[in-house]
């Protein structure tokens, strides 16, 4: 038997800490979150993406009365990010949420699902990016994606 550790790398800030690009990632991201469609869990979630071309992609959590049918912040931004500028890799990911009771949240780590979204947008461009978990009070930054999902699915299981 071989009795391995996974440990993931990460940095914590508070808000006012953050490097500007940081701070104007994650307020889109914010700023994402109050367009979300979440009449079910009264939960808002906002991504924001920074290509590296500059542009910046946002998205938002939309929700189903059919659950499985809605789609993560996550997701709808990278997939978005994929159909708009498909050569364009992906700089940094900023995640943030309002709660039920219309408070930005604490930091928040994304799904399985997207995290396995963000393992193939890294095969993709064949580099991982930094993800921020941003909350009120402390913004953990995650400085490769692919540390979110350590024992991923990807072309090589196939």
């Amino acid at each position: 038997m071989i009795e391995q550790n996974i440990t993931i790398q990460t940095q914590s800030f508070k808000p006012e800490e953050l490097e500007p690009n940081d701070a104007d990632l994650v307020n889109r991201a914010l700023e994402a979150a109050k367009h979300a469609y979440a009449p079910y869990s009264h939960f808002s979630v906002g991504a924001a993406v920074l290509l590296k071309s500059g542009e910046v992609v946002i998205g938002s959590n939309q929700e189903n009365a059919a659950y499985p049918s809605g789609l993560c912040a996550e997701r709808t931004a990278l997939f978005y990010a994929g159909a708009r500028y498909p050569d364009d890799p992906v700089e940094l990911l900023a995640i943030a949420a309002y709660g039920m009771d219309g408070t930005q949240t604490e930091a928040i780590s994304p799904c399985g699902g997207c995290r396995q979204v963000m393992i193939e947008v890294a095969t993709r461009f064949g580099e991982g990016f930094p993800v921020l978990l941003a909350g009120k009070n402390k913004v953990t930054k995650v400085p490769d994606c692919r540390a979110l999902l350590p024992l991923q699915f990807d072309e090589s299981s196939l």
